[in-house]
């Protein structure tokens, strides 16, 4: 008889223990395990100790230098955003994970990647698209697919939960893009435990993981995210993936930010952005002048710089405010910047210039929903904040390029002449640069402005209150 056996398995981390406990001591979660229940053969008594099975096919290590060398053929999604971010284009076989806030835009952007798919095939080779949901029901997709217009007959539908089911409606349709909707409701009816647990996403996505890699079309699964942020579900499934996408964004406003996290066939610099339209997502062809469409060139704590995102410059707005704190410890308040880096350089600022800044709460803002993570930044930020404090709008003409060290230097950038480029097909005249990426500039037809330090940087951009 099949014995059954009980055990507790973290739904953040897959740890697993005999007995209910409520911290994990892998993660450190509270209140995360749940019961599972797993069903064991018994061997019989008279069999014997198992014989090792090898590999009916167990082909002979071989040099790497004799490995056939094969590139992807990729296939356009036609949306060209998306193509950026995935390397340029989506490869045969691959296994895509799309994590999203609720209401972000996931399930739009997948419906019009089956439209546009399906535009851009031939007449000779028409693409099909299989679009599987457990979350909405048929009828509910038609209404979407009208409004994208993307309700043509190769755009397939089906509403399923059991992934035997869906890899049967795989090998029969043929589709040549596959979008499961989404993994977390997906379950294998040989284990006991419910959808959404730990062994039932590790079984339903290796499941689709082995159909895809083996001759199988790209398939794009749909996850959830935890309040932090984080995708549901154990790790171990963004290891099991070739491609772990992130559409950002607030609800509330219009732009979205696709962003790649791991990418086995491109980079992970790359981001996608887009604009939330009533006829569903729309790319934005010129990022920087959305970002900075919305700036006051006259007031104190705006500051402009450029960030490379992957292989593209943005032009992006910093905004600081600096008022008067009547809390024993200053409010210190960052979005989109780490606040580890902006309370390393109030106390440059504090330090190297004599900004009274410890009685003062300081808010910076990175104004469109963009993050910040290099530190080429770091000019800006620092100077956005001197701007508010003083009250001195700094010169709306100039961009500031620069990492900020703890002795208040400036140091170089990296990229810095496409960063330029852009900042001058902006409209800008004007950049404040570290005097070590000064000798490598050449014929861009922007003023340099070379300083050594955050003070000389200060002189050169702040503008006396009777110019603002």
């Amino acid at each position: 008889m099949p014995k059954t056996v009980t055990k507790f398995v973290c739904q953040s981390c897959g740890h697993e223990s005999p007995r209910w406990v409520g911290k994990c001591p892998e993660c450190n979660d509270w209140n995360s395990f749940q019961e599972e229940v797993q069903v064991h053969q018994k061997p019989s008594a008279s069999a014997g100790r198992p014989a090792t099975i090898l590999p009916a096919h167990s082909g002979r290590p071989v040099p790497i230098t004799q490995v056939a060398g094969q590139s992807e053929a990729r296939f356009a999604s036609g949306i060209s955003e998306l193509d950026r971010v995935l390397g340029g284009g989506i490869v045969p076989g691959a296994l895509i994970l799309v994590g999203g806030d609720p209401g972000i835009g996931k399930s739009t952007l997948m419906t019009q990647v089956a439209q546009r798919v399906n535009a851009h095939s031939s007449d000779a080779e028409q693409k099909t698209v299989l679009y599987i949901s457990g979350e909405e029901s048929a009828t509910q997709i038609r209404l979407r697919s009208e409004r994208l217009g993307a309700a043509t007959d190769t755009f397939l539908v089906a509403n399923e939960t059991d992934v035997n089911i869906i890899l049967h409606h795989i090998e029969t349709c043929r589709p040549s893009l596959v979008v499961v909707d989404s993994i977390q409701t997906t379950y294998d009816s040989s284990l006991e435990s419910a959808p959404g647990t730990v062994s039932q996403i590790r079984n339903c996505a290796s499941a689709i993981a082995r159909y895809a890699k083996s001759g199988g079309p790209p398939v794009f699964l749909i996850g959830h995210v935890t309040k932090e942020g984080s995708l549901a579900g154990p790790r171990v499934l963004e290891h099991m993936v070739d491609t772990v996408l992130y559409f950002e964004g607030d609800r509330n406003h219009s732009y979205r930010i696709l962003r790649a996290v791991k990418n086995r066939f491109g980079s992970t610099d790359e981001i996608g952005i887009f604009e939330m339209k009533e006829a569903g997502l729309a790319e934005v062809e010129n990022p920087s002048a959305v970002l900075l469409s919305e700036r006051r060139a006259d007031a104190s704590g705006s500051a402009v710089t450029a960030t490379m995102e992957g292989t593209r410059p943005l032009l992006i707005e910093i905004q600081a405010l600096v008022a008067r704190s009547f809390l024993t410890n200053p409010r210190r308040t960052a979005t989109g910047v780490e606040l580890n880096r902006v309370n390393m350089l109030l106390a440059v600022l504090e330090k190297r210039i004599g900004l009274r800044l410890g009685e003062q709460d300081v808010y910076v803002n990175v104004a469109g929903g963009v993050r910040l993570s290099e530190p080429a930044t770091d000019l800006a930020v620092t100077m956005a904040i001197a701007s508010n404090y003083r009250d001195q709008a700094i010169d709306p003409n100039c961009i500031l390029l620069g990492e900020v060290g703890l002795g208040g230097e400036v140091r170089s950038v990296t990229q810095v002449e496409k960063r330029i480029r852009e900042a001058a097909r902006m409209g800008f005249t004007k950049a404040i640069i570290a005097n070590h990426n000064a000798p490598r500039m050449s014929g861009i037809g922007v003023e340099l402005i070379k300083v050594n330090n955050v003070l000389d940087a200060m002189q050169a951009v702040l503008l006396p209150a009777n110019e603002k």
